[in-house]
């Protein structure tokens, strides 16, 4: 019987992952006054940028001024990703509170990804704790093992291989390692099973984020297998926009408005005002203009009788 008295984390990615999947760039005026829309919302964490070359990802080119920007919000746990110990360098010194860094479990996506094997990224991750412990103790590391499901370019991906990656990560030091579903191929079997396994290896404490996409219209399914086997803190986009630019037909990350419905209609907490977050696309179209938003929530609106916590679905 699912626990539906405990609470979940809402880790919004949309201005990382999903601006860096559009071909278009968001000024960042708008960037800005969207974080200002989200947290009104009730978002605790929020994946505000990547540091990476601006000539790979111009869309994160102000990565600096939106951590800056959203550092103002007390209470907000404000993420940036970054692949190697120069961007962990450029994070620490920007104030973030948290870095994520992407480690891909397949070594065809790794070396589109982050031009380097899983074992290297495992050398550059070593690297980005040494300078973590000398420069910025305060900062929480995680890392979201790519491709954890499937991959579009290797194929299938070992279960096997998934948890001893974590486990190298953790014995390395970083805080949480969460799975991915980078190319969203996942289904609830598969995710039930590999957190259940990746739980029992790691330990609540050390067990992260799931990170679903929606690619096949399982995103939802396989949030709910996740928090069935004790999964609390769920990577979600605005809109669903975003997917993985270096994963060839992955898109649709899980729309963070449905995941929020459904986990209040449940009587899970989320802390999420559904209403100011669905508020919270109009910022996000503006700054991107004819991008298409999805999410069915949004479209249908809210029942008849709605009260956050208290609604059940028949």
């Amino acid at each position: 019987m699912q626990d539906t008295s405990s609470e979940v984390l809402i880790s919004e990615v949309g201005p990382r992952d999903g601006l860096q999947s559009v071909q278009a760039t968001m000024p960042t005026a708008h960037k800005l006054r969207w974080i200002d829309a989200l947290v009104a919302a009730g978002l605790r964490e929020i994946e505000v940028g990547s540091f990476v070359p601006p000539k790979l990802l111009p869309q994160m080119a102000d990565a600096p001024a939106v951590v800056q920007h959203a550092l103002q919000h007390p209470g907000l746990t404000v993420m940036a990703l970054v692949p190697n110990r120069r961007g962990a360098e450029a994070a620490f010194a920007s104030g973030v509170h948290k870095i994520t860094l992407p480690v891909s479990v397949s070594e065809a996506h790794s070396l589109a990804n982050v031009r380097k094997t899983p074992m290297q990224m495992l050398d550059e991750l070593r690297a980005v704790l040494a300078l973590r412990r000398d420069t910025a103790p305060q900062v929480r590391v995680e890392v979201g093992l790519s491709t954890a499901f499937g991959c579009t370019l290797q194929g299938a991906v070992d279960e096997d291989d998934v948890i001893r990656l974590a486990l190298a990560c953790a014995e390395a030091g970083v805080d949480e390692v969460g799975l991915s579903d980078t190319t969203g191929m996942a289904h609830p079997a598969q995710v039930r099973r590999l957190f259940t396994r990746l739980r029992a290896e790691m330990g609540d404490e050390r067990a992260g984020a799931a990170h679903l996409h929606n690619t096949r219209g399982l995103g939802l399914a396989n949030c709910l297998a996740a928090f069935d086997v004790g999964v609390r803190t769920f990577d979600a986009s605005l809109g669903g926009l975003g997917g993985c630019p270096y994963a060839p037909g992955a898109s649709g990350n899980v729309v963070t408005e449905d995941l929020v419905f459904m986990f209040e209609a449940m009587g899970v907490r989320t802390g999420v005002d559904i209403e100011q977050l669905i508020a919270a696309r109009e910022p996000l179209k503006a700054g991107l203009p004819g991008e298409p938003v999805y999410g069915m929530t949004p479209e249908a609106g809210l029942p008849k009788g709605w009260q956050p916590h208290s609604y059940r679905l028949p």
